[in-house]
C-alpha cells in the first residue's frame, strides 16, 4: 500500500463521512420545531408566510394546526411536504405526548395536504371531504413532480396520503372531553372544502374557503363560494381560523375581503362576457382593481379569472 493509495482511502473516507454529516444536519433541519401560537386553549396554529413553494419553506406556505384534548391530538392539515410535516409533528411532540388520532384536511390543494406522510403511523386516521380520495389520486403524480420542482431536495419523502375515512354532510370527533365539528361543503375554492370548529372555544379552521392578505385561489365555483361565505357568516364562532393569513381573525368580519374580492371578480368578468371580449382579455384585466389589497395577486389572478370566465360565459 503506497503513500498515494492511502491519500485516496482518506479522501473516499471524509467524503462518506461529510456526505452522512449533511444528509443528518438537513434531516435535523427539516424537523426543527415549528414556530406555533396558541390561539385559544389546547388549540394551535402555525401561520405560514405569504410565498410561493421554495426550498427554504419547504412548501409550508399554508396555515396549519393542531387541537390537543384530553387523550389524543387532531392536526388540521400538514405542509407543503413530507420536511413540512415533520416539522409540524416536532411542535405537536413539542406540546404534548399524546397520540395523533387525527389528521384532518380541509381539501386537496398541495400546500395543505403533502406533510401528511409525516403522521402515517399506526392508529393514526386520515379525514377529508367525500371527494377528496378521487381529487387527491388523480392529482399524485402532477404534485409529486411539482413538489420536487419546486422544493427540491427537501421533497424527499413527500407522497399523497388518501383519506382514511371521509365526510359528507357532518361529522363529529371526539378527543376526550373535545368535540370537534367536521363539515363538507358543496363545491366552493374547490370541489373538497371541509371545516373543523372546535367547539369548546368555538375556533373555527375554515381553510381556504377564508383568505386574509394573500388572495384568494379560485379552484372551484366563484358563485358557489360567495353563495357559502354568506351562509358561514350566519353561524357565530370566537374566532376563525383562514388557509392563508393571520393565525387568528375575528368571525364574521375576516369574510369581508374575500367576499369583496370574489364579488369583483365575478362583476368583471360578466361585463366582459356581455361586452364579447374573451377570455385572455378577462386574465389580463379581471380583478386588477384588487391588485394593491393582496399579496401574490399576480400569481394567481389570471386563473382566477379564467376559472371565473368559464363558469360564467354560459350563465
Amino acid at each position: 500500500m503506497g503513500l498515494a493509495w492511502l491519500r485516496r482511502l482518506a479522501a473516499r473516507v471524509m467524503a462518506v463521512l461529510l456526505t452522512g454529516s449533511l444528509s443528518y444536519a438537513a434531516a435535523q433541519t427539516h424537523a426543527e420545531v415549528l414556530p406555533v401560537r396558541e390561539v385559544a386553549p389546547g388549540v394551535f396554529v402555525h401561520q405560514a408566510p405569504y410565498a410561493l413553494a421554495l426550498p427554504r419553506n419547504l412548501g409550508f406556505v399554508g396555515n396549519a394546526g393542531f387541537i390537543i384534548g384530553k387523550d389524543a391530538v387532531a392536526v388540521v392539515d400538514t405542509g407543503g411536504s413530507f420536511a413540512a410535516g415533520a416539522q409540524l409533528k416536532a411542535a405537536i411532540r413539542a406540546r404534548t405526548a399524546l397520540p395523533i388520532r387525527y389528521v384532518i384536511n380541509t381539501h386537496m390543494h398541495p400546500d395543505h395536504v403533502l406533510g401528511n406522510a409525516a403522521f402515517a403511523d399506526a392508529g393514526v386516521v386520515f379525514i377529508g371531504h367525500r371527494n377528496l380520495p378521487e381529487a387527491l389520486a388523480a392529482r399524485a403524480e402532477a404534485y409529486a413532480s411539482a413538489t420536487e420542482r419546486l422544493v427540491g431536495p427537501a421533497a424527499a419523502g413527500t407522497r399523497v396520503i388518501l383519506p382514511s375515512e371521509t365526510v359528507d354532510g357532518v361529522r363529529e370527533i371526539d378527543l376526550g372531553e373535545r368535540r370537534l365539528k367536521l363539515e363538507a361543503w358543496p363545491t366552493a375554492h374547490t370541489a373538497t372544502d371541509l371545516t373543523v370548529l372546535d367547539e369548546m372555544t368555538g375556533t373555527w379552521f375554515l381553510g381556504d374557503l377564508l383568505f386574509l392578505g394573500h388572495v384568494p385561489a379560485l379552484d372551484g365555483k366563484a358563485l358557489g363560494w360567495i353563495a357559502l361565505l354568506d351562509e358561514l357568516k350566519r353561524r357565530p364562532a370566537a374566532r376563525v381560523v383562514p388557509g392563508h393569513g393571520p393565525a387568528s381573525a375575528p368571525w364574521p368580519e375576516a369574510a369581508a375581503p374575500t367576499e369583496r374580492y370574489l364579488n369583483r371578480l365575478v362583476s368583471d368578468v360578466r361585463n366582459m362576457v356581455q361586452a364579447g371580449e374573451g377570455m385572455a382579455d378577462a386574465a389580463r384585466t379581471a380583478g386588477r382593481a384588487e391588485a394593491g389589497d393582496w399579496a401574490l395577486f399576480d400569481d394567481f389572478n389570471a386563473r382566477n379569472a379564467t376559472a371565473a370566465y368559464h363558469e360564467l360565459e354560459w350563465e
